[in-house]
């Protein structure tokens, strides 16, 4: 055999050796990248999950305010259903909406059996149904009754 050819023919082999290891190596590591990758998805959905249970109880949580506790009302966006509303605000959404037609508040204040002669029973009413306004939950017409917004 010609000595010439087998001494290529093993430096080749050693180039392929070394070519092998270093694919090897890279194989390692992408291995190792995808096992992370896959690790850091299901930390992200996790921490995701957790962010949605935690805007969701923040936004019917009770808060302090000028050292009073107060419910906040979420803003209506397309993604917040009523039900994140606490329920006195779900009870005055539901009578505005069995309404004939646009509402003055004392007439909210009669369906929900709020006593209207007394203008300190129905103003915190009236208050309401104006955050609920604020927020685009309802619609407030010039003459002052409210409506549901479409």
């Amino acid at each position: 055999m010609d000595p010439e050819l087998l001494k290529r023919i093993s430096a080749r082999r050693a180039e392929l050796d070394e070519l092998e290891e270093q694919l090897a190596k890279q194989l390692a590591e992408v291995r190792a990248e995808r096992d992370e990758l896959a690790v850091a998805e299901r930390v992200l959905e996790r921490v995701g999950k957790q962010l949605a249970d935690e805007r969701a109880t923040a936004a019917l949580a009770p808060r302090q305010v000028g050292g009073r506790t107060v419910m906040l009302i979420p803003h209506r966006a397309p993604d917040v259903e009523e039900n994140v509303l606490p329920p006195d605000y779900q009870r005055i959404l539901a009578s505005v909406r069995q309404a004939a037609g646009p509402v003055m508040a004392r007439q909210v204040g009669e369906m929900l059996g709020v006593d209207i002669s007394v203008r300190a029973k129905l103003e915190p009413l009236r208050g309401k149904l104006v955050r609920l306004v604020d927020r685009g939950w309802l619609r407030k017409l010039p003459d002052g009754r409210f409506t549901t917004r479409l």
